[in-house]
């Protein structure tokens, strides 16, 4: 083994992957109202709970006009990951 190689950080260790899921609105081809529907983590606080899906909307608010997420009119049912470490999740409080 070569002594210069080190081994490769691994995301699994120190940090969680959170799903949730937003609705984007769409009239006219513009967003009218973005909500949270659903924050996936089952160890998760009332209050990191509600700040992962404050981060989940302020993405979605980001990516509203993405061509891939833009509707004339409807609905649009995004998926948002958010990767964030142990310790900052724990540090969250109310």
């Amino acid at each position: 083994m070569v002594p210069y190689l080190c081994k490769a950080q691994s995301y699994r260790q120190d940090s969680l992957q959170i799903k949730s899921y937003t609705l984007i609105e769409y009239r006219n081809n513009e967003a009218k109202e973005i909500t949270l529907l659903k924050v996936l983590c089952d160890y998760c606080s009332e209050a990191q709970s509600k700040a992962i899906g404050d981060e989940a909307v302020r993405r979605s608010y980001n990516d509203r006009y993405n061509p891939e997420n833009r509707m004339k009119d409807g609905q649009k049912r995004l998926a948002v990951i958010i990767r964030i470490a142990k310790t900052d999740l724990a540090a969250i409080k109310e």
